[in-house]
C-alpha cells in the first residue's frame, strides 16, 4: 500500500447509473466521512456539514452523468477534492451574503484563507481518504474472522501491542498471533485492492 491509492474506473463508471444503489452505497460509505471533515474544517457546523456532502455528492452526481471527468488529467480524488473545495467556498459565501448579527469579519477571514488553499490541504485529504479506506475495509471484513481473530489483530496491527503480550493476553501462541494477523491484513488488503481498482 505504499502507491497513492485510486478510486477503480469501474466504480466511477457505476455511479453514472443513478439506480446502482451498491455502487452509491460504496462510495458514499467511503467519502462522505472525508467530505463532512473537509467542511468541519471549513468551521461548518454539523447540519451545514451535512448540507454541504448533500450538494456535493448532488455535483459529482450530475459530472459523472455527463462524463466530465477525466482519468488522463488526474486522480478521482483529486478532482473530488477540486468540487469539494470549491462548493465550500460557494457555501460560504452564501453564508456571508445573508445578514450576521455579530457585525464580526471572522467569516470574511476565513473566505480570504481559502481562495489559495495551501498545497498541504490536499494531501490532508489523501491522508483522510487513506484512513477512512482502511476504517471502512475493516468494518467490512470485520464479520469474517472470529472475535479471537479480531482481537489480536486490534492488539497487534492497529494498537501496535508486540505479539507475545497479545499471546498471554488472550491466551494463545505467537504463532497465532502471527497467523491471524497475516491473514485479515491480506483480506483488508485484497478488500482495498478492489474498491481502487487493482482486482
Amino acid at each position: 500500500m505504499n502507491e497513492t491509492p485510486t478510486t477503480r474506473l469501474s466504480l466511477l463508471a457505476r455511479l453514472r447509473n443513478l439506480q446502482d444503489e451498491q455502487a452509491w452505497r460504496e462510495f458514499t460509505e467511503i467519502y462522505t466521512p472525508l467530505v463532512r471533515r473537509l467542511a468541519r474544517q471549513r468551521g461548518l457546523q454539523d447540519a451545514d456539514a451535512a448540507d454541504l456532502t448533500q450538494e456535493i455528492f448532488q455535483a459529482i452526481a450530475r459530472a459523472l452523468e455527463r462524463e466530465a471527468f477525466d482519468p488522463a488529467r488526474g486522480s478521482f480524488r483529486g478532482w473530488l477534492f477540486t468540487i469539494a473545495r470549491n462548493l465550500t467556498v460557494n457555501f460560504l459565501i452564501r453564508q456571508a451574503r445573508q445578514p450576521r448579527g455579530t457585525g464580526d469579519t471572522d467569516l470574511r477571514n476565513l473566505l480570504e484563507a481559502l481562495e489559495a488553499p495551501p498545497a498541504e490541504d490536499s494531501a490532508c485529504f489523501d491522508g483522510e481518504y487513506q484512513r477512512q479506506l482502511l476504517q471502512w475495509a475493516m468494518d467490512q471484513v470485520k464479520g469474517e474472522f472470529s472475535e479471537l481473530a479480531w482481537s489480536v489483530f486490534i492488539r497487534v496491527g492497529v494498537q501496535g501491542r508486540s505479539a507475545a503480550e497479545t499471546a498471554t493476553a488472550v491466551g494463545t501462541t505467537v504463532g497465532t498471533v502471527y497467523h491471524y494477523k497475516s491473514r485479515i491484513m491480506a483480506r483488508l488488503r485484497e478488500k482495498i485492492a478492489q474498491v481502487e481498482g487493482k482486482e
